[in-house]
């Protein structure tokens, strides 16, 4: 089982590498579609990115109440702790 800070920190990997997001625009509170300009495509990308992190089938429905990085962290939790 993951922490949260071990997703955080998985999480800000995803974003900087895969979606060339600074460093410093990312937060808890960060919105992933206001600040940190994701849209539905890159939603779905990071999906994918956190099916090969999790190792676990993420539902789309799931995920259509996220809207911060918190959000992603609290419904990663809940997936891996099952």
């Amino acid at each position: 089982m993951q922490s949260r800070e071990e997703i955080y920190n998985t999480l800000s990997t995803i974003f900087i590498d895969d979606f060339e997001i600074e460093p410093e625009d990312i937060s808890l509170t960060a919105n992933l579609y206001e600040d940190l300009d994701l849209d539905s495509i890159d939603a779905i990308d990071l999906i994918v990115k956190l099916k090969a992190f999790t190792g676990q089938k993420i539902e789309p429905d799931a995920f259509k109440k996220v809207r911060t990085v918190n959000d992603i962290i609290d419904e990663l939790s809940k997936l891996l702790s099952v």
